[in-house]
């Protein structure tokens, strides 16, 4: 279905991810009232997943991606667990400028590595307000991680690790879907008091980048990779116990 056409821009606006928190938040509730546009915002959602399917979009050689792998990494390298703050790692990313310059065409087609970028901080923020704003903080809501977990077979192609902290303090309150760097990643759904930890999960095993970041707004990232799974746990919780909360997760996965 095309849904209402006066709706259809921003509709593939919130798709790509172009609208900042306020106007997401308006096109999610008209989204909440009418199944045209839900079923279209699915449809667009669907189509992007297809094109960037295996056979669909162009995959450059294992060996080239091997070489920008190591590069990207060898640039990206700092001291574990410091805090990046905006102001450096804009310096940072004008000294490493030719590199960006360089990595160009290896961009265009979609091949190059995952490490941590201002536009993906903004995915993942926009996922967290979006998830509070507009009521749609899970697909599956239960503090069973029995539960949680079996929900996701068959909605992503990955298993994500569903583990219960509430004897820590951090109880899961459910799962859902969510989309972020152009593709769909399972959601965990987490509280702190009063506070919602929104944990993102997908595979990807290129090089990490920082991983910490404080864009603006008062929230916080934590980044972090295991058993070819990437996480980034967002949330407006203070530093001290969102660290907290990627340790006692990381103590609980399997090895």
């Amino acid at each position: 279905m095309n849904g209402c056409p006066e709706w259809a821009d921003r509709l593939q606006a919130l798709v790509d991810g172009e609208l900042d928190a306020s106007h997401a938040m308006e096109v999610e509730a008209h989204i909440a009232g009418c199944g045209a546009c839900a079923e279209a915002r699915t449809a667009l959602l669907d189509l992007r997943a297809a094109l960037r399917s295996e056979g669909v979009r162009a995959v450059a050689p294992r060996r080239l991606m091997a070489r920008l792998d190591a590069a990207v990494h060898a640039s990206t390298e700092r001291p574990a667990r410091r805090v990046f703050p905006v102001r450096e790692r804009a310096a940072w990313s004008v000294a490493g400028a030719g590199l960006a310059i360089a990595a160009c065409a290896v961009l265009a087609i979609g091949v190059a590595p995952s490490w941590q970028t201002a536009s993906l901080e903004r995915d993942l923020v926009a996922g967290h307000i979006r998830s509070e704003m507009a009521q749609h903080l899970t697909d599956v809501q239960t503090s069973d991680q029995h539960v949680v977990k079996p929900w996701f077979d068959g909605k992503v192609d990955f298993a994500p690790p569903v583990i219960d902290l509430a004897d820590q303090g951090f109880p899961i309150v459910g799962g859902r879907l969510d989309y972020i760097d152009q593709r769909t990643v399972a959601a965990l759904v987490y509280r702190r008091g009063r506070h919602i930890i929104n944990l993102f999960v997908w595979p990807d095993r290129a090089p990490i980048g920082p991983p910490e970041a404080h864009p603006p707004g008062g929230y916080t990232l934590v980044h972090w990779a295991r058993g070819g799974m990437t996480f980034w746990a967002v949330s407006d919780v203070n530093e001290a116990d969102l660290r907290a909360f990627q340790r006692l997760l990381e103590a609980r996965m399997p090895s």
